[in-house]
């Protein structure tokens, strides 16, 4: 089911703040998991099975990679119950609770979690997939969560995905001063539209709850325009105290947008995720007919664009309109291309 206001918990907050803010989860220090319930649904995100042996097999070998790298790297003594003598998902719990190991689970986890995106990445890069492929899996993915949760009777008044065609690549390329293709971000965007301002968080805390694993939001690659990130504050002091939580209608300041090219009252919420994806969804048993030995799963970068419906019209209208945006675009390529205002004679 769609969460509600009411039904928002610390674990969630954590999450969108994170996504909104565009910080990094290496920077946390403690977790808000409540049950194993939780722990398992995060599990599931990040495609591991709490229920299968080998998953969580594989999980208990990512916890031993990250203990001797951080004995080997940095002399670390990490205590027994973290290096080994509880069940590795069990260290999402302990980081969850004030306690004298909670610092040592989170050190470890943080670690887990660098290790397990390596590992995905290389299994990637030895598996014959074309990006397209890729992406149709991905956007397979994204369309079963969001129709379950239109299903729900979540407030999705509009969906749609697209794919950056070649053009536009480049283009975008030669504008950045940035010019590594690596850099480009939203070769597969998907753009959700809900009902009223008021929807935004409450979505978004679903779809981090369905969909998108909060570790794997890229940092630093975030834009909110439309929540008052205040009012993730209170909303945390709100559930600490046990009282209801008050929705805030206030907007964020206005500022200018962080993409040069966007029109001045352009609004949106926008972030990057490195998606997990299941290998045997993109090949039944690796590259050589076996499970690949360094993860089962691999990631793709996809990204999401929210919006309250009034905003999103207002988006598309003057200085603001997809024309005007790449108007000014266009102008930047011509003038680096030609490092002049002009153009040069063409006879």
């Amino acid at each position: 089911m769609p969460a509600a206001f009411a039904d928002l918990t610390l674990a969630d907050i954590d999450a969108v703040r994170l996504l909104l803010s565009g910080e990094s989860v290496i920077d946390w220090h403690s977790l808000n998991f409540r049950d194993h319930a939780e722990v398992d649904r995060f599990l599931r995100l990040n495609e591991f099975d709490p229920d299968s042996a080998e998953e969580m097999e594989r999980l208990e070998d990512i916890r031993l990679d990250a203990v001797e790298y951080l004995t080997r790297a940095f002399s670390m003594a990490i205590p027994d119950d973290v290096a080994d003598s509880v069940a590795a998902r069990d260290l999402l719990l302990m980081a969850s609770r004030q306690g004298p190991h909670q610092r040592w689970a989170c050190v470890v986890l943080k670690v887990m979690h660098i290790i397990h995106h390596i590992n995905g990445r290389a299994a990637l890069l030895k598996v014959s997939v074309s990006d397209d492929f890729i992406f149709r899996e991905i956007e397979l993915k994204v369309m079963q969560v969001v129709e379950q949760l239109r299903a729900a009777g979540a407030p999705i008044a509009e969906f749609e995905w697209s794919r950056k065609p070649l053009d536009s690549q480049i283009t975008k390329l030669l504008a950045k001063r940035s010019t590594l293709a690596a850099n480009i971000y939203d070769k597969l965007r998907f753009r959700l539209i809900v009902s009223r301002r008021e929807d935004l968080l409450p979505t978004l805390a679903t779809l981090m709850r369905q969909l998108i694993p909060f570790n794997y939001v890229v940092p630093g690659e975030s834009v909110n325009d439309l929540i008052d990130l205040d009012s993730l504050v209170h909303a945390s002091e709100a559930i600490r105290a046990g009282r209801p939580i008050a929705h805030n209608r206030r907007s964020r300041p206005e500022r200018a947008p962080m993409n040069e090219f966007s029109g001045a009252s352009y609004r949106i919420v926008n972030f990057v995720a490195d998606l997990p994806l299941r290998l045997e969804r993109l090949t039944p048993r690796g590259g050589n007919g076996e499970r690949s030995q360094l993860s089962h799963v691999v990631f793709a970068l996809t990204e999401f664009q929210v919006a309250d419906k009034q905003t999103a019209l207002q988006n598309e209208t003057g200085d603001c309109s997809h024309e005007a945006y790449k108007a000014r675009q266009h102008q930047r390529v011509r003038q680096r291309l030609f490092v002049s205002d002009g153009e040069p004679d063409s006879g």
